[in-house]
């Protein structure tokens, strides 16, 4: 008996871890119904409330039409007196004790409703707020739980991915020295097509001010001065052996 009845709790315990559970997991969508469901109740408390309102509103009236009666009468009796007109003045009393009666406990009945009115109001307010704060705490943490799971996510996929994260890491480095290795052997290729030609001599001669450059624009220039300094000496020239001729050089003249 001792064995069964531990049985029977270590299968309710069962139950119970195992509903918890479900309902752990559910209790997003769990609270979401019961903020429904709530606001269900609310909707229909603010229609009783309408209802017990305007049933104010319509003892009120009624109250207050009463009191018109009740004023009347009082004064159909203070006249009757005045007059001396007992007989009169009971029989209008008699009509306005009942009215003053049911004054009384209509008065009764709708102080009781507008507390009741005020309560509910109050309730009704209080339990808005408090769905209203419900759901920003949902909001929150239905963004909590996307987040979460985002990360849980990227988390998985990162601890898949390392191996060929590292791979592609490797890939990228070969890559990266296979292109310094290029670079190098092109650099040497340069410098030999220069010493075996040459280059290097150029380059040595116009370091040392030697070698003119043909190409630049001073040695263009230069071309085109030659011509003009040629033609402009060749005046020069014949005007200094005439004026030696002038100054007694002797000339050499043919005989016959």
């Amino acid at each position: 008996m001792g064995i069964l009845t531990k049985l029977y709790t270590l299968l309710r315990g069962v139950s119970h871890d195992t509903g918890q559970g479900v309902v752990d997991k559910n209790a997003i969508t769990i609270l979401d119904q019961e903020i429904r469901d709530t606001s269900t109740q609310l909707n229909t408390s603010r229609q009783e409330l309408a209802k017990l309102m305007a049933q104010s509103k319509l003892s009120d009236q009624k109250i207050q039409a009463r009191s018109q009666k009740v004023a009347e009468y009082t004064r159909y009796i203070e006249g009757a007196l005045a007059k001396g007109d007992e007989d009169l003045a009971r029989e209008v009393a008699g009509k306005l004790a009942p009215l003053e009666t049911e004054q009384q406990a209509d008065q009764s009945a709708k102080t009781h409703l507008d507390r009741s009115i005020g309560t509910l109001k109050a309730t009704i307010h209080k339990a808005e707020a408090q769905v209203k704060g419900l759901r920003v705490q949902v909001d929150t943490v239905k963004a909590t739980a996307s987040v979460q799971k985002a990360q849980m996510a990227i988390a998985s996929r990162t601890a898949g991915a390392t191996s060929g994260m590292s791979n592609a890491l490797e890939s990228l480095e070969r890559i990266k020295q296979r292109q310094l290795e290029t670079s190098a052997r092109l650099e040497a290729s340069e410098e030999l097509d220069a010493s075996s030609g040459d280059g290097d001599l150029n380059r040595k001669l116009a370091a040392a001010g030697l070698l003119e450059d043909s190409s630049s624009a001073d040695a263009v220039l230069a071309r085109f001065r030659k011509p003009a300094q040629l033609s402009h000496d060749v005046p020069t020239i014949i005007g200094t052996v005439v004026q030696d001729d002038q100054v007694g050089v002797p000339r050499t003249t043919d005989t016959p």
